[in-house]
C-alpha cells in the first residue's frame, strides 16, 4: 500500500451507485423506450377507459333501450293491424333483445369472482323459493275469488326478490 492518493483522470465521470436517485413520489421516473416496447399497454384515452370500466352496463343499458324500442314498435303495429295473420310473430319479436339482455347478463356473472358468485347463486336461489311460495299462495288466493293476475309479473317480482336476496347475502358476508 503506498500513502500517494489515487490518480484520477478528469475525462472519466464518477461512477454513481445504484441507490444515488431511489424512488421518491417527488422525482417521476420515465423509460425512454415507447409503451408499446417496454412491455406496456398503450395509454388509454378517457373514452377507451370508460368503454373499458363500464362496458357491461353500457352492453345491459343498450341492449334494454333495444328491447323497449322493440315493445312500443310492436305494441304500435299490434294495435294498428290486430286482425292481420302475422300478429303473433310481431308479438314476440320483443324477445330477441331481451334474450340478448340474458346472454349478457349471463356472461357478467360467469366474471364475477368466487364470493360473488356464491353470493349471487344464494340471492337467486331465494328468488325462485320466495317466487315459488308467493305464486303458489296466490294461486289458492285466486281460487278464493281474488283476481287473476297476468304472467308478466312474475319477472319482474323474481327481479326484485334477487335484489333483496343479494343485499341480504351481501351484508351477510361483510
Amino acid at each position: 500500500m503506498s500513502d500517494a492518493p489515487p490518480e484520477h483522470d478528469p475525462a472519466q465521470a464518477p461512477v454513481e451507485s445504484l441507490y444515488t436517485h431511489p424512488a421518491s413520489p417527488f422525482m417521476r421516473t420515465e423509460s425512454s423506450l415507447p409503451p408499446q416496447v417496454a412491455g406496456l399497454p398503450a395509454p388509454m384515452s378517457p373514452v377507451q377507459s370508460t368503454w373499458i370500466t363500464y362496458r357491461s352496463q353500457i352492453e345491459i343499458g343498450l341492449a334494454l333501450l333495444a328491447y323497449m324500442m322493440f315493445l312500443l314498435g310492436s305494441v304500435t303495429i299490434l294495435r294498428g293491424n290486430p286482425d292481420t295473420s302475422w300478429r303473433y310473430v310481431i308479438a314476440v319479436v320483443p324477445v330477441a333483445p331481451a334474450a340478448v339482455v340474458v346472454f349478457l347478463f349471463v356472461r357478467r356473472l360467469a366474471r364475477l369472482d368466487e364470493l360473488q358468485k356464491r353470493i349471487q347463486t344464494e340471492a337467486f336461489g331465494f328468488s325462485l323459493g320466495a317466487t315459488a311460495l308467493i305464486t303458489f299462495a296466490y294461486g289458492f288466493l285466486e281460487g278464493a275469488g281474488m283476481p287473476h293476475l297476468n304472467w308478466t309479473y312474475i319477472l319482474p317480482l323474481m327481479a326484485a326478490l334477487w335484489a333483496v336476496g343479494a343485499a341480504i347475502f351481501t351484508f351477510r358476508y361483510r
